[in-house]
């Protein structure tokens, strides 16, 4: 072979060769923007987003002064927000006033059929001082009302059991004022990016939801 020939088949492997590396340089920078432009799916980063102060409309169970602020968005008729029930319970009997206990109304209604009912039978009690009352049924005969077909009358008579005025009580269960206030939850929570019940928010910040009493006393007690 001559020379001439050995030179241009050099080249011709120094041209593929360098061609070769322009490809995966080109491939790594693509792959690194690609990555960077992808939200973190790290279990540290912020569960969701932020959720608005307690106000006065909240209903608040425990001392308004309390260090410790748990609110949560909860479906009446959900089974996992029946079996937090008790825990959250337990928790206002165990920490007193050093924490405070909000509730907010997120019904799934696209699962639950009669969880929106449910919210507005709870506010309609708070209109006459009974919402804690009510929430507290809402959750203890959850099995009793869940599939029941006529919902309100049931409401009605667990209403007639607290003392509510019942024929008020299905005024204002079918009210604006009630739906509004219940849409009110729902709004914050949604634009909270809430994806199911219960979900808890611990001084303002998403929390995973402990698997038991004692860890959910754990991370309180852990938490300034």
């Amino acid at each position: 072979m001559s020379k001439q020939a050995v030179s241009s088949n050099k080249h011709k492997r120094l041209a593929l060769w360098l061609g070769v590396g322009v490809l995966i340089v080109a491939s790594i920078f693509i792959i690194v923007r690609a990555s960077a432009s992808r939200p973190s799916q790290d279990s540290s980063q912020t569960l969701s987003g932020s959720i608005p102060a307690v106000d006065a409309q909240d209903w608040v169970r425990g001392n308004e002064l309390a260090q410790k602020t748990l609110v949560e968005y909860s479906d009446f008729q959900c089974p996992a927000c029946g079996a937090y029930y008790p825990v959250v319970k337990e928790i206002e009997k165990e920490f007193g006033s050093t924490v405070r206990i909000v509730y907010r109304h997120f019904p799934l209604t696209q699962l639950h059929k009669n969880a929106l009912t449910a919210a507005y039978a709870a506010e309609a009690a708070g209109k006459q001082g009974k919402f804690w009352e009510m929430h507290d049924l809402l959750f203890e005969r959850q099995a009793t009302w869940s599939e029941n077909a006529n919902v309100v009358d049931t409401f009605s008579g667990y209403a007639k059991e607290l003392g509510i005025d019942t024929e008020k009580f299905k005024t204002d269960i079918a009210s604006q004022e009630v739906k509004d206030r219940v849409d009110r939850d729902v709004k914050s929570g949604a634009a909270a990016q809430i994806q199911g019940t219960p979900t808890f928010f611990l001084n303002g910040k998403q929390i995973q939801n402990p698997r038991s009493f004692p860890a959910f006393k754990a991370l309180l007690e852990a938490t300034d």
